[in-house]
């Protein structure tokens, strides 16, 4: 390992060019693309290179000569050490304008269809505290920072209460200020671990798989309602509820309290039970006159606010006449479905997950709408000729699918169904012109709206109205 080690070099005074595809920075020595991290365009830097292949290198930067002009100082003490919010150092329009980019390269070269004029991307009018759900984790394994090592301080080296280090899946950075979500969120978090602290309870190690304490979860509403989930490793009821207790003298707003005992391997608590301890087991979200029943393992889009402008554009782009069949897929827990219920005759939504598809259900009975139906299964399996001839042609297929893309199989049961436009709703601009690509025999993309949901991250959210041939 030494051996291969000293063979990759140190580059010096590296002019950083440009970001591209999913927030990677690059510069060029002799036409190679070296990918470097914790840099922005400008900065002129000594590199040690991590990777080298025939066509790329990584790096990572070891010596500032120069500080790029657009470079603004992070306003997060955790900024590159956290693994979220990695364009702190980005002013926000510049953060827009390689959002933009990113959604226009990959249209470009990977959808490889005429394109129209692309509207300036929507910006997040909130770029702090704009997300209604973050979940932290329990470590016993702190991770220490490069100045802290270096001190001669003494350290405590266990207990941390955070997010998870980048390609590192047993350390946990022990957060003191998240600028993710509005208050009270930190200062339950905080008080949360002070607790467990004084009180002497286990944190959770993931290695051995032991201890109490395992995850915690805060979701907000604009209804300034609060969601409070804490996942403990086994059942102690003493611990349980003590730890309960006290938040909840302590944060009275909380108005769902809740805990779950995961004894799994992994986090996901998809198929656990879900116990309240005080409160609702529920929340509702607003929009417009629709209200979202929101409960601990639903599915919502994490910038409410954001969200909302997101289905406007998507029903804009419809344009319904109010007579239309539209088929919504992967509608999740129907949140578009029952957005556009109002202006299309029929909304069909399909989802693979059945508790998303009762939770859709609930939401149009809240909203006393009538005019939508909810199936669960695989996509691919339930959009076949026979429920299309069931359920009626659809006139618009409306479709958001998960980061990777539609199954072909979806793909060519929506060439079958043959709208007359489609609504494609994507996270992930490279699968979304993937995708473009294969309806293109068919479908001309005539608008294109980026949006950004997630600030100070690369993430963009894309959407794209294409029109039958």
């Amino acid at each position: 390992m030494g051996r291969k080690n000293r063979s990759l070099p140190v580059l010096e005074k590296i002019e950083v060019i440009n970001i591209v595809a999913e927030g990677k920075a690059i510069a060029k020595v002799d036409n190679k693309v070296i990918f470097i991290t914790q840099v922005i365009p400008g900065d002129i830097v000594d590199v040690q290179v991590i990777k080298k292949r025939t066509s790329f290198m990584e790096a990572v930067p070891i010596k500032f000569h120069k500080y790029s002009d657009l470079r603004v100082d992070a306003f997060c003490e955790h900024f590159g050490v956290c693994g979220g919010c990695k364009w702190q150092n980005l002013p926000y329009p510049e953060q827009l304008k390689y959002k933009h980019q990113q959604v226009i390269d990959n249209l470009e070269r990977i959808a490889k269809v005429e394109l129209p004029a692309i509207d300036q991307i929507l910006p997040s009018e909130k770029t702090i505290f704009y997300r209604n759900k973050l979940e932290y984790t329990f470590s016993n394994k702190r991770w220490l920072t490069k100045d802290e090592i270096s001190t001669e301080d003494t350290l405590d080296r266990n207990n941390a209460l955070g997010f998870h280090v980048p390609k590192i899946w047993d350390k946990i950075v022990n957060i003191n200020t998240c600028y993710l979500q509005k208050e009270p969120s930190n200062a339950i978090r905080l008080e949360v671990k002070k607790y467990a602290d004084e009180n002497k309870l286990s944190y959770f190690d993931i290695r051995k798989q032991e201890g109490f304490l395992r995850n915690l979860i805060i979701r907000t509403s604009t209804t300034n309602e609060l969601m409070l989930i804490v996942v403990f490793f086994y059942n102690d009821q003493k611990m349980i509820e003590s730890l309960l207790s006290h938040i909840s003298e302590k944060f009275p707003e909380i108005t769902s309290l809740m805990y779950i005992v995961n004894s799994k391997s992994n986090d996901s608590i998809t198929d656990q039970e879900v116990i309240l301890f005080k409160g609702k087991d529920h929340f509702f979200e607003q929009m417009e006159d629709l209200r979202f029943k929101i409960g601990p393992k639903s599915f919502y889009q994490t910038n409410s606010e954001q969200a909302y402008n997101l289905y406007c554009k998507t029903r804009e782009f419809a344009d319904f006449s109010g007579n239309e069949i539209v088929y919504d897929l992967y509608t999740g827990t129907g949140t578009i479905a029952n957005f556009i219920a109002k202006n299309a005759k029929k909304v069909i939504g399909i989802e693979y997950i059945p508790e998303a598809i009762e939770d859709a259900k609930v939401n149009s009975e809240i909203n006393q709408i009538t005019n939508t139906e909810f199936f669960a299964g695989d996509m691919k399996d339930i959009l076949t000729a026979d429920f299309i001839k069931s359920h009626g042609s659809p006139d618009i297929i409306i479709t958001d699918p998960p980061r990777a893309g539609m199954h072909i199989d979806v793909i060519e049961a929506i060439l079958m169904a043959n709208p007359k436009k489609i609504v494609y709703v994507s996270c992930n601009p490279a699968t979304q012109a993937r995708d473009i690509n294969l309806l293109d025999s068919n479908y001309k993309v005539t608008k294109v709206q980026p949006v950004d949901m997630f600030p100070h991250t690369y993430h963009v959210e894309n959407i794209v109205l294409l029109e039958h041939r």
